[in-house]
């Protein structure tokens, strides 16, 4: 199992400014040319509120060397803890239980675990990760929280929010019909990491809209070399609720750290 699918992911840009002035342009016939419009100076996006969430989906690895797909079993207690089983052909093939301290991810298979910290992730990836962080990326909201100071672009089809953390840059793509995050990008200047997030097929759980699908590729630099991780996730099943669900998580004594 890759262990570098919990992203987590994530990493550094520089922040983009929206100039927009009126210009007036005096020909011969002293014609003026119109203002550009204003960019919108709030933007309204719909997130995924809850309790309790599960759901269950197909998931989809690749990296540099190799590619396996495996079935999920998701519970998540809101701003609490993320709990998953995988299993692959109908074999259970490991666990992963990530809370507000570390995550800890249990290969069946290889009879071993590992365990992260917040703090060596984030220095991996020249980006603040902790539980609100991949607790976002998975149900489809904000990497982090909307603030005053972010810029706002208005397209077509889009609204996009750029937003900055130290050196990472962060562009979110928000669709002005639906008000659904379809795609983020976060990209680290220095060294060329970057996250992409792409969320599709939203159907109802819930008040809101969720995305059944969703691709996430991962680009970042490594001792080894340049590596590319890309894990594609399709939901089958997906309910809020406030019914309490349970957690059960334990290592086997026998099984290596690694």
């Amino acid at each position: 199992m890759s262990r570098h699918f919990i992203l987590l992911s994530y990493f550094k840009s520089q922040a983009w400014i929206i100039f927009c002035a009126a210009v007036l342009l005096v020909s011969c016939s002293r014609k003026a040319v119109p203002t550009l419009p204003l960019p919108p100076k709030s933007i309204d996006i719909q997130e995924i509120d809850f309790e309790y969430f599960h759901g269950k989906a197909r998931l989809n690895f690749k990296d540099n060397t190799k590619e396996r797909e495996v079935k999920a079993n998701i519970r998540i207690r809101k701003d609490s803890v993320i709990w998953m089983t995988f299993s692959v052909i109908g074999v259970q093939g490991g666990k992963a239980l990530i809370n507000k301290d570390s995550i800890t991810i249990v290969s069946s298979l290889n009879k071993e675990y590992y365990v992260y910290s917040y703090e060596e992730l984030s220095k991996r990836f020249n980006f603040k990760i902790d539980f609100y962080v991949i607790q976002a990326a998975m149900l489809g909201n904000l990497i982090i929280p909307k603030h005053s100071i972010d810029d706002i672009q208005e397209e077509e089809r889009f609204n996009r929010l750029l937003q900055s953390q130290g050196t990472v840059g962060i562009k979110n793509f928000i669709n002005k019909e639906t008000k659904k995050l379809e795609m983020v990008e976060l990209n680290e200047s220095s060294t060329g990491n970057l996250l992409k997030l792409d969320y599709s097929d939203f159907q109802p759980v819930g008040d809101k809209l969720f995305p059944y699908k969703g691709v996430i590729d991962v680009l970042y630099k490594s001792q080894k070399g340049l590596v590319n991780n890309t894990i594609v996730f399709e939901y089958s099943k997906a309910e809020v609720g406030d019914r309490e669900l349970r957690f059960p998580f334990n290592i086997p004594k026998r099984y290596d750290r690694r």
